[in-house]
């Protein structure tokens, strides 16, 4: 080891920790860069379409999903819709906002696959209200 070895393993570890992945992200900020969110928790954006998405193993059924264009920066992502029947309260074109489902690092949740969104409010109206019955749609 010998003296000035500390100084030596210090410079190694600064130097060498960006061979580390996990690091690199980090210090580069690069999942803020590559998230369509941008780092914000919520977003908001307009309805192109909705589709049925097929769970993952061993559930068999068809969630129900939208695909909305985000307004800040034009990118389009997929969105479940949660909740009984609530896919009736979506049609195009219509404002939606949404938000991370949260599954582990960013990734999808559940038996959804490719899916890391879901709808929380459509025309600046709460949806798990519109689902439940205690307000009605409003018009736009």
């Amino acid at each position: 080891m010998g003296l000035k070895s500390a100084k030596k393993k210090i410079k190694n570890h600064t130097k060498f920790r960006w061979k580390c992945r996990k690091y690199k992200v980090r210090a580069l900020n690069l999942f803020a860069k590559s998230d369509p969110l941008k780092g914000a928790s919520q977003a908001k954006g307009l309805v192109l379409s909705k589709f049925q998405k097929e769970a993952a193993q061993p559930n068999s059924a068809m969630r129900k999903c939208c695909k909305v264009q985000l307004t800040k920066n034009g990118k389009t992502v997929g969105a479940f819709i949660p909740g009984n029947l609530a896919q009736k309260f979506i049609d195009e074109h219509d404002e939606v906002v949404i938000e991370r489902i949260g599954g582990k690092q960013g990734r999808a949740k559940g038996d959804i696959r490719g899916i890391r969104f879901q709808v929380i409010k459509v025309n600046d109206q709460p949806l798990a209200r519109l689902v439940s019955g205690k307000i009605e749609k409003g018009r736009r």
